[in-house]
């Protein structure tokens, strides 16, 4: 006679499967990015807590890109990049000079960039078209940058600059809450930066101030977008920023459907200084 006995209760271990980031609210990953010159090593530590900022994005790296295919040299620049996250475009102003000095011995290393994943431990190649390696003796040091972002991201911020920017680089770390606090930040800056920050409509009129503050009389600003329809990302480029600023388009980059604009004072302004962080 079968018996009439319960089955036994399965081990939690059979129930559970094994993989470590499946119940983690949080885990980090380092990813190796490749300019002309540097290998920036950028942690992003995923999670909750940071959200969207604990991410590299393509606009980002588009930005990167364009610095590096501009020739475009930060020595002797007052530079300030907004809504860092990762910090990546910053850190890589405050160690670039011109690439047609950086890169007049070049060594190609491979055509791969590894991300490591901490929780996992592996390594995800991501195809990548020409790695370089600083030659020795060439001068590194960049603009004098400021790189900021809301109080919460400056931790993620600051584990890059170290990992990145070396001793004697000038790269700080400060934060900034646009529309509130960015009359403590100087009037001056030749270069303002931002990668990927336009994207939520209610913030547009406080962006717009703070650009109008920060960007001096003849002064810069790059800003690489996602053109997100269902954000209205279009419209500050369009509606908002011309009230203020000559605006261009810097460059378009269809496969990953980010624009790079570039925008001046009309006519200039005075200069307005005040106390930096």
């Amino acid at each position: 006679m079968a018996s009439s006995r319960p089955d036994p209760e399965p081990e939690p271990e059979s129930v559970f499967p094994r993989e470590v980031r499946l119940f983690t609210d949080f885990y980090s990953e380092s990813s190796r990015f490749c300019f002309c010159g540097h290998e920036l090593s950028i942690t992003q530590n995923f999670g909750s807590r940071l959200g969207v900022a604990a991410r590299v994005w393509d606009a980002a790296l588009s930005l990167c890109s364009y610095f590096e295919s501009q020739n475009v040299d930060f020595r002797g620049k007052k530079v300030i990049e907004l809504g860092a996250g990762t910090g990546i475009v910053g850190i890589l102003a405050a160690l670039q000079v011109l690439t047609s000095q950086a890169c007049a011995a070049t060594i190609t290393l491979s055509p791969w960039h590894y991300s490591v994943n901490s929780v996992r431990g592996g390594f995800l190649p991501v195809l990548l078209t020409e790695v370089f390696q600083t030659p020795p003796g060439i001068q590194t040091h960049g603009g004098d940058v400021t790189i900021t972002d809301l109080p919460l991201v400056l931790e993620q911020i600051q584990e890059n600059v170290r990992a990145n920017v070396p001793s004697g680089g000038r790269a700080k770390v400060c934060a900034l809450s646009w529309g509130i606090d960015h009359h403590g930040f100087p009037g001056n800056y030749d270069l303002v930066l931002g990668a990927d920050i336009v994207y939520l409509e209610p913030t547009f009129p406080l962006l717009l101030g703070t650009l109008q503050h920060l960007c001096g009389p003849h002064g810069t600003i790059y800003l690489a977008s996602k053109m997100r329809e269902e954000h209205g990302t279009e419209s500050f480029f369009q509606h908002f920023l011309p009230q203020h600023f000559q605006l261009e388009l810097a460059q378009r980059d269809e496969d990953v459907n980010v624009n790079i604009y570039r925008a001046r004072h009309r006519g200039g302004r005075p200069a307005r200084h005040h106390p930096s962080c």
